[in-house]
């Protein structure tokens, strides 16, 4: 069983910068890709950033030059460095991983981001 808890959302002017955290608790943290995802009101949730367990990152084109995903292996944690946001960005962000080898998936429970002046 995984369990992903986000932290760091918040409510930001434009151009401003935020740091999101998502805290891994399961097993073998190493083989999970983790990625962010975001979901606007009345809008499908969509990729923000994925990176592998052995450090292949992959964007939105959305947000690609803002923002940056990371992890630590030993904190078991990974991250999202978003820098330059826009209204747009506005969202409830989620944390999420995937087994590589059998493919389940596990979300978090969410953290709100608001960009606004």
């Amino acid at each position: 069983q995984v369990t992903l808890v986000e932290s760091g959302g918040g409510l930001v002017q434009p151009g401003g910068s935020l740091t999101l955290s998502c805290a891994f608790s399961g097993i073998i943290f190493s083989i999970y890709d983790m990625g962010w995802y975001r979901q606007a009101p009345g809008k499908q949730r969509e990729l923000v950033a994925v990176i592998t367990g052995g450090g292949s990152r992959n964007y939105a084109d959305s947000v690609k030059g803002r923002f940056t995903i990371s992890r630590d292996n030993d904190k078991e944690s990974v991250y999202l460095q978003m820098n330059t946001l826009k209204p747009e960005d506005t969202a409830v962000y989620y944390c999420n991983s995937r087994n590589q080898y059998s493919g389940r998936s596990y979300w978090g429970q969410g953290t709100q981001v608001i960009v606004s002046s």
